[in-house]
């Protein structure tokens, strides 16, 4: 379903990304292949990075690891699922726009999380924990079962057929109605402003670029249905499936061949 070939390189102008598990391991820096390979996607074409994560991280995670020469002027942050955005404008980057919660909202939010999790039996003790287990990101708020430092390996082994994320997301969901519950990476649940997931950020890049969908692909780790990226890939714009960075680093590769022959 959402294995494609390389599209015709004229027809993309924009080439967007899931962050954790596609461009590099849940909350770690992009490793140095990843990021020469960015680095010269951005000589050819604008680069969009989307995930539930905040600015911090994508700070940490790719910002501070690009080499020197990347063209940052050519590169959209799209961090919370694009509740915010932010462009590199005069040698810094600019928030654009940011959809914050309320605080009610978020009071409501983060007292669900606790009551269902415990419910659910998915609070786990606090000596499992490693860092925030949830988190005030602003424009999102973020329940991480094992807390946000926890290991990839602890990470991936704690909810692979995403069961324990589905039974928590439809018990928050139906304590909030107002707001927007989804499933986030491999341990987490993101709570936003109703309608907000991946495919607003895609439509609000398109009135921030005026790049159309037709003109956009996306690459993630999770656009099977359930997946935090499958909105994208509802929403009709050209997807491609990694199974992890090193998986994008060869599509990706790939794509820039093909956009320097064109």
């Amino acid at each position: 379903m959402t294995e494609l070939t390389i599209p015709v390189p004229d027809d993309i102008q924009i080439v967007a990304f899931d962050l954790d598990d596609t461009l590099a391991a849940s909350k770690s820096p992009v490793q140095p292949e990843m990021a020469a390979t960015l680095r010269d996607l951005l000589a050819v074409r604008p680069v969009c990075i989307i995930s539930g994560g905040r600015y911090e991280q994508f700070q940490a995670q790719v910002l501070d690891n690009l080499p020197t020469d990347a063209d940052l002027s050519r590169l959209h942050l799209m961090p919370t699922c694009g509740t915010r955005y932010l462009r590199h404008v005069d040698g810094a980057w600019t928030q654009i726009y940011a959809h914050d919660l309320d605080e009610a909202d978020k009071a409501a939010a983060i007292a669900s999380l606790e009551k269902r999790a415990k419910e659910l039996g998915v609070w786990e003790p606090d000596e499992k924990c490693k860092g925030d287990r949830i988190e005030d990101r602003g424009s999102q708020i973020t329940f991480s079962a094992l807390g946000q430092q926890a290991s990839v390996a602890d990470k991936h082994a704690w909810d692979p057929d995403m069961t324990k994320r589905g039974a928590l997301r439809d018990a928050v969901a139906a304590d909030v109605p107002q707001l927007e519950v989804r499933s986030g990476g491999s341990t987490s649940i993101d709570i936003t402003q109703k309608g907000i997931d991946k495919a607003h950020g895609m439509r609000a890049l398109t009135e921030q670029t005026g790049i159309q969908p037709e003109n956009m692909l996306f690459i993630g780790d999770r656009l099977q249905p359930g997946g935090n990226d499958y909105p994208v890939y509802e929403m009709g714009i050209a997807c491609h499936a990694v199974e992890g960075p090193q998986d994008t680093i060869g599509y990706v590769r790939s794509l820039i061949d093909g956009f320097q022959k064109a």
